[in-house]
């Protein structure tokens, strides 16, 4: 294997239980150069730096206030019983809360910050059912939406537009949500945290898998948790092997339909070009370019893509002191990028109404 190639990296098991895993001074040592195997040196470089976060974690060295914003479940069940205050006082026109929000969870007064909804993706998904096409190509496949912290208390709009689309393919498509995927615990070292995650959703999951449906994991953060991240943190637990092995990234399951089955008609074409951001987390699930493949199965589709990275890093973009050098890395993509996610642009285009409401009023 050749340095800079294309070719799937080899990851590692991590062994985040062994006590030499925070001992600094031998995390220190390992941190020698930027490369991630296949390459003579088999530095797997996101996991030593991984590794250096758990250092700092067993250290004490993760302030109180970024420990208790990555608690997502917890944040989002409460600002969504009061979303109109929540969404108010989050608003940085606000002048009154803002600084204050500022000096109690370290959040750059200057960054904008998703928005609540009260009605949560799976409260929405429990009032009706979405109307499956048993005419369309693909009917007979069943997908359960793993519905992520993301979608499911910030961004309904996608994971409603993912099961109308589905349901338009005729893909029976459940909703299930039993927990975060740990990804923001990732970011801070607290594997322990993710190891917990990942044991209770794949068992979740589990029982459909077992009764034939595909995972659809509506965030690339997330479905990246599902399918790579969490068998190298709990190798011992046969229900995420089998989890990672049933679960799809969004895009790359519409991708799938279209290449097996072929996609349900209807489908109109979009005024204007679009350009897609390719996510970091979306790359490195080895998929190739899923989002913009996908949009261009849309009629007359003229895509555009962007490889770069948005400088967000999860939480890390929003906290005072780090939001300035976040805006400076993503600005070039924020200049281009697409407001809306892909699969709301394929709704749009099968005159799916009302699937993408929500999304426009955050534009």
């Amino acid at each position: 294997m050749r340095e800079g190639s294309l070719d799937a990296p080899t990851r590692h098991r991590i062994a985040w239980k062994d006590p030499d895993f925070t001992d600094r001074g031998k995390t220190e040592a390992e941190m020698k150069c930027p490369y991630v195997p296949p390459h003579q040196f088999n530095v797997d470089f996101p996991h030593v730096m991984l590794r250096y976060r758990a250092v700092e974690r067993h250290e004490g060295r993760i302030p109180l206030q970024q420990r208790e914003l990555v608690k997502t479940d917890r944040n989002g069940k409460l600002a969504s019983l009061a979303a109109p205050l929540a969404n108010w006082a989050s608003d940085r026109k606000n002048a009154l809360t803002r600084p204050l929000l500022e000096t109690a969870a370290g959040i750059d007064r200057k960054a904008e910050l998703p928005k609540y909804h009260g009605p949560t993706f799976v409260r929405r998904a429990k009032r009706s059912a979405a109307p499956v096409d048993s005419t369309a190509p693909a009917y007979g496949r069943k997908a359960v939406l793993y519905a992520t912290c993301f979608v499911n208390y910030n961004n309904p709009s996608i994971g409603e537009a993912t099961r109308a689309v589905l349901a338009r393919n005729g893909v029976i498509p459940e909703v299930l949500y039993p927990r975060c995927c740990g990804m923001p615990q990732l970011e801070q070292g607290d594997l322990a945290a993710v190891a917990r995650s990942a044991r209770q959703v794949a068992a979740a999951l589990s029982t459909w898998i077992d009764k034939g449906y595909d995972v659809v994991a509506l965030v690339p953060s997330c479905a990246l948790m599902l399918k790579f991240e969490w068998p190298l943190i709990v190798p011992d637990d046969a229900a995420v092997e089998k989890l990672a092995k049933a679960t799809f990234d969004v895009s790359e399951y519409i991708v799938d339909i279209a290449r097996k089955e072929g996609l349900a008609p209807g489908i109109s074409a979009l005024d204007g070009g679009v350009t897609v951001q390719l996510a970091c987390h979306a790359r490195a699930q080895n998929m190739g370019q899923k989002a913009a493949e996908m949009l261009r199965l849309l009629p007359q589709a003229d895509v555009a893509v962007i490889e770069r990275c948005s400088g967000h890093g999860g939480s890390w973009g929003v906290l005072r002191g780090n939001f300035e050098t976040a805006v400076k890395v993503g600005r070039p993509v924020a200049r281009q990028a697409l407001k809306l996610h892909p699969i709301e642009l394929v709704a749009r285009a099968y005159g799916i109404p009302g699937a993408w409401s929500d999304a426009e009023a955050r534009m």
